[in-house]
């Protein structure tokens, strides 16, 4: 459940991979000691603008396998096997999640970087159990804050890493949904994998 404290900008080595899950494709964004932006779109660039200043890379080499760049040909510019392999962990374990291993992404190190609070809550959101999810004023108690529901609910929204950091896992009170950056059909579908019961369905989004 590692969540590595920024050190200075990956300004290289930054590598990015698109895969097919039953969701839709899932893109991830890494460095090479910890994976950076996550979520369910093929454009790289849409995550990368997610990231903190802070660690937010220059450029990102788009591979679809461990130093091959996608297209006919194309290649890696620095095809480093040690430059993808946390790259090909994050795969590994988005894979394995889908395959019913449902703590695997929490097993992989994320780096993000905010203020003390919404690290600590990022920390707490990869502590919350797959099927166990949080209402909202649960969740900032898990973080340290239990009267500030609105911030807690404010670093569910800016989390760049989904699955990763499980923001999915934080509902509303009476277990409505709620909001969640790649839609509320999806966020259902994450809680229904992880639970014998399905979601609440709500229109307030």
């Amino acid at each position: 459940m590692s969540m590595r404290t920024p050190q200075q900008p990956p300004t290289d080595n930054v590598r990015s991979r698109t895969v097919p899950t039953p969701d839709g494709p899932f893109t991830i964004v890494a460095g090479p000691h910890a994976v950076l932006a996550s979520g369910w779109t093929t454009d790289p660039g849409q995550l990368v603008e997610l990231i903190h200043p802070s660690l937010r890379p220059q450029t990102v080499v788009e591979t679809s396998k461990a130093g091959e760049a996608p297209g006919t040909g194309a290649t890696d510019p620095s095809p480093d096997p040690g430059q993808t392999e946390m790259l090909d962990r994050a795969v590994r374990a988005v894979a394995a999640y889908y395959a019913g291993d449902l703590a695997a992404p929490a097993r992989v190190p994320v780096e993000q970087a905010s203020g003390p609070f919404r690290e600590a809550a990022w920390r707490a959101l990869r502590l919350i159990a797959p099927g166990h999810p949080l209402s909202y004023a649960e969740f900032a108690a898990a973080a340290g804050r239990p009267t500030a529901i609105r911030a807690a609910a404010s670093a569910c929204a800016k989390n760049a890493a989904a699955l990763f950091v499980p923001c999915h896992r934080v509902l509303r009170t009476g277990g409505q949904v709620g909001q969640f950056r790649w839609g509320p059909e999806l966020k259902r579908s994450l809680l229904t994998r992880e639970a014998d019961t399905p979601m609440t369905k709500d229109d307030g989004l």
